[in-house]
């Protein structure tokens, strides 16, 4: 994978990752949130992104927020999952920036933890 310019492990993604500037590493996350979403779907990116920030339901919906995003948006699905409109998870890259000093380190531990799903965008 390493001639088309891609990582062949987590580990060097990680490393490559590093190397960015932080502007590049928000738009990555944003890019592969709502990738995701339509692979996986909305409710599968919210709980990726809550296990790589480590970050609970209550605190993704004020990450939305502080982001830009409506809070009147935050829902839940009929089972009791927290859910966001597909088009808004963008919001979760501007709010974790606002509300956690330590937000590169939590988006880049989305991108690597996602590394195995890009190879399918």
């Amino acid at each position: 994978m390493t001639a088309a310019g891609l990582s062949s492990t987590p580990a060097e993604y990680r490393k490559r990752l590093d190397e960015q500037p932080d502007d590049r590493i928000d738009s990555w996350a944003g890019e592969l949130m709502r990738d995701m979403s339509i692979r996986r779907g909305v409710r599968d990116v919210i709980v990726d992104f809550r296990k790589a920030t480590g970050v609970s339901d209550d605190m993704v919906g004020r990450i939305f927020a502080a982001g830009g995003g409506p809070p009147a948006a935050v829902g839940h699905t009929a089972s009791g999952e927290l859910m966001v409109p597909a088009i808004s998870l963008h919001y979760l890259v501007t709010g974790t920036h606002a509300l956690l000093p330590d937000a590169r380190e939590r988006l880049t531990r989305y991108l690597v933890d996602n590394f195995h799903e890009i190879v399918y965008i």
